[in-house]
């Protein structure tokens, strides 16, 4: 490979891959003096990724894959994918693992939903454990996310799936006791989770030492751009060992030129993966979408609450006003529904989601901010109250349905606001989304009544109107202002 600064190797590889896919063989070596880990016996045709275009997408459906035991993982790592209640792989941990276990760098892209969470902690896991003896004080592995709930949501299938390893496990993200978390990066960890933000922060602080990370993850890479964060990314990756000196895990939802481009300057001739790259939505989610007037969304949706049979509902809006309205409309209305917007307390937003898990609350409602770190395996219901204006939002929306081969419903209320955004989603997703037209029964009135007008409050130092110009002494009555006022000396000489 040549210099880490050379962008213009990335048209070189993409070139030589399109010209000679028989010669990218995932057999080639690594450019690295470190050790290699001992290979994992896997059978010749699966440790390969067929070269050409990707295959097309199956249909999400119960994990049918390969059972875990035929990797020859940890005994420790079995036990813990027994515990989350896993047995065989799905599509993207079937391609993954093969690669990822004997240290291959891989760029994966897949759905929401599909597993690659676990694809890449049980690769972390496996890496660490193979170490005869990790540095004390220094962590070993590194896991980006884009939000502090996807790092949150992370962190707590880490401690399942790794529940027996004894590996030590910190998350760091803002919005959270930042000595605390400092505290616990000194006694020593060595699994770092967090979001680029508050990483950086302990890497300037001198908190977060990074000269022995021996694997990084980079999860949901595309929303990292989405965020603006690719310039934090592009901080830390710098700040670790050298590519060839460490393994790089990305996983994105789409693996666009600008993902690709990051992958190949910091990566170490990373292996791509596709899953599912022509079908954008997953087969078992019943898309609708409903057109309606702004004036009558509200009380349509109260109505598609009282028709459908749901238990579990995520609400999205495009604007924190918009959650903060509708949530406080539901709640008038007899429904248990609370809004979590960007700007939200950490700690209250860490409450409302443990309520919205745990099922005590029924509806949530949240802006795209919060659409990828939203994993609950049981939502009935995803409902886009406002139809979203990027086309990618929409597929990870709705991707909070239907999980784990379950079935679920995506409704769109798209009124003469935000319905020019849904001709790009159907091109997008590569179908018509089909139409319900509702009747008047579907419509329920909002029962919240009206809003109180706000009297205008008084400015200070305004001059004041009315009666309020009569001078205010002790000898002067309440009806001196409208009072005859005093002829003049003019109009006495008339």
């Amino acid at each position: 490979m040549g210099s880490k600064n050379d962008q213009p190797r990335f048209f070189f590889f993409r070139w030589i891959r399109n010209l000679f896919p028989s010669h990218a063989s995932p057999e080639r070596q690594r450019t690295s003096d470190a050790p290699a880990s001992p290979p994992i016996p896997v059978p010749e045709a699966e440790s390969e990724v067929a070269p050409g275009p990707p295959v097309r997408p199956r249909a999400l459906a119960l994990p049918t894959g390969r059972p875990f035991a035929d990797f020859h993982l940890d005994p420790r790592i079995l036990q813990g994918i027994r515990d989350a209640g896993f047995e065989r792989c799905t599509p993207i941990q079937e391609r993954c693992l093969p690669l990822s276990l004997r240290g291959r760098d891989v760029a994966g892209q897949a759905q929401t939903g599909t597993g690659k969470t676990a694809a890449f902690l049980i690769t972390v896991f496996h890496r660490l454990l193979e170490v005869e003896s990790l540095p004390e004080k220094e962590p070993s592995a590194l896991i980006l996310a884009p939000t502090r709930e996807l790092a949150l949501q992370i962190f707590q299938d880490a401690q399942v799936l790794g529940g027996h390893t004894g590996l030590r496990m910190t998350a760091v993200f803002g919005g959270v006791d930042y000595q605390k978390q400092a505290r616990a990066l000194r006694e020593g960890t060595d699994i770092v989770i967090g979001t680029p933000g508050r990483v950086i922060d302990y890497m300037k602080q001198r908190v977060l030492r990074t000269r022995m990370v021996r694997v990084v993850v980079i999860d949901e890479a595309d929303r990292m751009f989405d965020m603006g964060f690719v310039r934090d990314l592009r901080y830390i990756l710098r700040r670790l060992p050298p590519y060839h000196k460490r393994q790089s895990l990305l996983f994105s939802a789409t693996l666009n030129y600008r993902v690709l481009e990051l992958a190949y300057e910091h990566m170490n001739c990373p292996e791509e993966i596709y899953i599912a790259p022509e079908e954008k939505t997953v087969e078992t989610v019943e898309q609708y979408v409903f057109h309606v007037g702004l004036e009558e969304k509200l009380p349509l949706l109260l109505g598609i609450l009282k028709k459908e049979d749901w238990y579990r509902v995520l609400i999205f809006c495009n604007t924190k006003a918009g959650v903060e309205f509708l949530a406080r409309k539901l709640q008038a209305n007899g429904y248990p529904a609370e809004g979590i917007t960007g700007d939200l307390p950490q700690k209250k937003r860490l409450r409302l989601m443990d309520r919205f898990k745990s099922g005590r609350l029924k509806i949530l409602v949240a802006t795209d901010v919060a659409s990828r770190g939203i994993h609950v395996e049981d939502v009935s219901h995803v409902i886009n109250y406002d139809v979203p204006q990027d086309k990618e939002d929409y597929v990870h929306r709705i991707g909070r349905t239907a999980r784990a081969g379950k079935k679920g419903k995506a409704l769109t209320l798209a009124c003469e606001r935000w319905v020019w955004y849904l001709e790009a989603i159907e091109e997008y997703i590569g179908k018509k989304i089909p139409v319900i037209w509702f009747d008047e029964d579907w419509l329920v009135p909002d029962t919240s009544g009206a809003r109180r007008k706000r009297r205008p409050r008084k400015r200070p130092g305004s001059r004041p109107t009315g009666r309020e110009t009569a001078p205010q002494g002790k000898n002067v009555s309440p009806h001196a202002a409208s009072a005859p006022s005093a002829p003049s000396s003019t109009e006495q000489k008339r």
